[in-house]
């Protein structure tokens, strides 16, 4: 058995797979304030048409553009790991696989859709674009796309981040992008989070209100959204498309399917795939994984909710910690969203998956060992992936049972050596939240629509 699987140029997929062709439960429509639901015309000032389209499409498969498997072609298709260092010293009868989506230019799986709404926004006639990022990650990959298509790019950076992670800044800044921290005195929505709390963290809910404001305030200018959206989960399908025809290389199939979760674009990348496969019969189990800190899946309700602080989004059907949740401050920072993507929430409410939560301490524990075993080192995002086939190599030996895992080994962590330094240093620390935060949070939803379950 080989330890990677490579594909070619010319085995990168031509389409992405749509899942809302497939969903047992349809998605449930984003509302207005009026609780009615919303239009393209509504995400006009938002998003460019071509974008609003794929959106609401429910067409299984959509052609991607030549220019943009011309700029995918700088990496993918992404190699398919075997990782036997790391089943050794595991010792469990596992044997495991991972996409390894570290390999892009900005190191981490963003640019599968960065790419593309650089292309879109670009062929509709738009300028500039804005955006939000938590870690860095999409930052990063929004910067490279812009410059590769002649967009100017503005980046709002979660503050807490901004400070753990001042060379995400410098990688924006050398792709040609303005990045600061949020919030900022730029815009309304910063100032008002500013006034009450001068201390604040941030939190990714408020860089996402700023981006939103600096484009509906200027028709040459879109936001640009890293994760959640329908479309978002639509460009990242090419992961789960080409795992599929490595692992037929390989001769496996996987009994279980893993990615971390902040607001779901890895995870469903690697996933949605393999969600069609159980859709139709396959007997597999799906988890995304996500920090005890900010658990979105594992404890929130799932309701209607904006998916940013200052309510300039629509309301949309996710599991949600509420929208004024300002999250722990710890390094995970691409998973500190407060909202999960409306389409893996339906998929989890329909049972088709089964998310997971876990510290961070955990976590890290994990990477080190697979720094030391794969010599990867990990994003702390990817390192909640990590644990979690920890936990089912584990659970394969308790019941003795024979078990194929595929992970998304979704980017590297060589910017995020602070929080591995704490780690080690025995500085970090878990958090959890308590009962009562959590009722405290989600108040902010009380009175919005409620989202029709399998019940009715």
């Amino acid at each position: 058995m080989p330890t990677k699987i490579v594909l070619n140029d010319d085995q990168i997929p031509q389409k992405w797979y749509n899942i809302q062709a497939d969903m047992p439960t349809p998605l449930q429509p984003p509302l207005g304030r009026d609780g009615n639901p919303i239009g393209p015309d509504d995400l006009a000032p938002i998003f460019p048409m071509n974008l609003i389209e794929q959106e609401m499409s429910t067409e299984r498969w959509i052609d991607i553009p030549e220019p943009i498997l011309d700029a995918y072609s700088l990496w993918r298709p992404s190699p398919l790991y075997r990782a036997k260092e790391f089943e050794k010293a595991l010792d469990c009868p596992v044997k495991i696989y991972y996409k390894n989506e570290g390999v892009s230019p900005a190191g981490s799986h963003k640019p599968n859709t960065a790419i593309a709404q650089a292309y879109y926004n670009k062929v509709f006639g738009i300028k500039r674009l804005t955006t939000e990022t938590g870690a860095g990650q999409w930052g990063s990959a929004l910067a490279m796309s812009c410059a590769r298509f002649g967009l100017e790019c503005k980046v709002f950076m979660v503050r807490i981040s901004f400070e753990q992670k001042p060379f995400r800044k410098l990688m924006m800044a050398v792709w040609g992008a303005n990045c600061v921290p949020s919030p900022s005195e730029e815009t309304q929505a910063g100032r008002n989070v500013l006034a009450r709390d001068p201390n604040t963290p941030g939190a990714l809910g408020i860089a996402i209100s700023e981006a939103i404001e600096q484009a509906v305030d200027d028709p040459d200018t879109r936001y640009s959204l890293g994760s959640v959206l329908n479309h978002v989960m639509l460009h990242q399908t090419v992961i789960g498309l080409e795992a599929k025809k490595q692992m037929e290389l390989a001769g496996d199939y996987p009994d279980v399917i893993i990615g971390c979760a902040g607001g779901g674009s890895n995870f469903a990348g690697l996933a949605f795939p393999y969600v069609a496969d159980k859709i139709n019969g396959k007997e597999i189990d799906i988890i995304p994984v996500e920090p005890k800190a900010c658990p979105t899946m594992t404890r929130a309700p799932f309701s209607y909710d904006h998916g940013d602080e200052a309510e300039m989004t629509p309301l949309m059907p996710m599991h949600s910690l509420g929208h004024k949740f300002i999250p722990a401050p710890i390094h995970a920072g691409g998973l500190r969203y407060h909202g999960m993507a409306p389409l893996v929430s339906q998929l989890a409410v329909d049972g088709l998956l089964a998310p997971q939560s876990y510290h961070q301490k955990d976590c890290y524990e994990s990477a080190i060992l697979w720094a030391r075993t794969e010599g990867f080192i990990s994003a702390p995002e990817t390192s909640h992936a990590i644990a979690a086939v920890v936990a089912e190599a584990k659970k394969a030996k308790e019941e003795g049972k024979e078990k194929t895992i595929l992970f998304n080994w979704s980017g590297h962590g060589l910017l995020d050596l602070i929080g591995y330094d704490k780690f080690i240093k025995g500085e970090l620390t878990d958090v959890e939240m308590s009962q009562e935060e959590l009722d405290e949070w989600t108040k902010c939803m009380e009175g919005h629509p409620q989202p029709m379950t399998a019940g009715g």
